[in-house]
């Protein structure tokens, strides 16, 4: 029987949908740069691409969702999927590991109240593996003891002091966009070498890295509000990894307690006191059944990262940050001048 025109249009969408529904799950997904805690690395308006071949795709979790969309219907505010069934998740074998210095892209681990898959992504760079010991000393950071290479586009607070009102104009000529000003001058965020050019300039007095005081407490902090650490200066502290066996007692529960309680995939457990309880029963020693990883941002001031939430465990990592295919300046109002013609197809280190 002979379809008709309504029948072959629906069978060819169909197919389209079907097959970037496949090739978004098992190769290249596309995101975009929302916030600036990478900058300078990536930029908010950065397009990129997901290359999930990489670590090797992940199984869906969740597979009552509408194609193509990840918690929402676009433009609205209404849920694209139903949490009624969800599959074990496993990950198929990839080309490579996720490895230190690597720009990954994972589900944001502290949204415990979505499905593992629909959490909101993120992205940032991988400093810690699991087995990895961390340290922060002074802003330098530390893996086992030797200081972390550091990334080309790393961004840091400078303190600029000056009794003058620094006009936007002069910022955006050093290519910085945030800046706070205070009572005898600025705070920003931005590269040594752009900090060091505006501090030239004849109205400025001093610049000078800004640095937590290592005394200061953030108060938010992971993993326990009652350790002394900052921004600046924080650890040690040992990334678990699959099949790390600890000796259940106060001070491993504070700090991997709630790892075990939200990413370790049990369905009884809970924390008294000073006890670790699984299916009823108390447990003296622990072991981890999968890996994590530590991650920060390149706007190392101004980010949100595994300082303020704790680790990411495997199977939230969704993939790495591959390369820029189009980015738009959006704090530009001309529109050839807003497109950042020098970052398409730029490699992502």
């Amino acid at each position: 029987m002979k379809k008709g025109p309504i029948r072959d249009w629906f069978d060819s969408l169909l197919f389209a949908v079907v097959a970037a529904t496949l090739i978004r799950w098992a190769t290249f997904e596309a995101f975009t740069i929302p916030t600036p805690s990478m900058e300078n690395s990536l930029l908010v308006g950065d397009f990129l691409f997901v290359n999930k071949l990489n670590y090797g795709p992940r199984t869906p979790k969740t597979p009552l969702q509408v194609p193509l969309t990840h918690q929402k219907i676009w433009g609205t505010n209404i849920k694209s999927y139903l949490d009624w069934i969800q599959l074990p998740t496993f990950r198929l074998p990839g080309f490579g590991n996720i490895e230190r210095n690597d720009v990954v892209v994972f589900n944001y681990p502290d949204e415990l109240d979505k499905p593992l898959d629909l959490k909101t992504y993120y992205v940032k760079r991988c400093v810690g593996l699991p087995s990895d010991t961390i340290e922060i000393d002074n802003g330098t950071v530390k893996i086992n003891g030797e200081n972390l290479d550091l990334p080309e586009g790393l961004q840091n607070r400078y303190f600029v002091q000056t009794d003058k009102t620094i006009n936007q104009r002069i910022f955006k000529k050093y290519n910085i966009w945030e800046y706070t000003k205070v009572t005898n001058g600025y705070y920003i965020n931005t590269q040594d070498d752009n900090a060091q050019a505006l501090g030239k300039e004849s109205f400025i007095d001093n610049i000078t890295l800004y640095r937590m005081d290592k005394s200061m407490s953030t108060g938010r902090i992971f993993p326990d509000k009652e350790y002394p650490w900052n921004t600046d200066f924080y650890g040690p502290l040992t990334i678990p990894f699959k099949n790390l066996e600890i000796t259940v007692n106060n001070e491993t529960l504070k700090k991997y307690g709630s790892t075990i309680l939200n990413y370790e995939n049990l369905d009884n457990v809970k924390i008294e006191e000073d006890n670790l309880i699984i299916n009823n029963e108390i447990v003296n020693n622990y072991t981890f059944k999968q890996d994590y990883y530590f991650m920060m941002g390149d706007n190392r001031h101004n980010s949100e990262d595994s300082r303020f939430w704790g680790f990411v465990p495997y199977n939230h990592i969704l993939g790495e940050a591959s390369f820029i295919w189009f980015s738009y300046d959006y704090q530009e109002n001309n529109f050839l001048k807003a497109i950042r013609w020098e970052r398409f197809l730029k490699i992502i280190n």
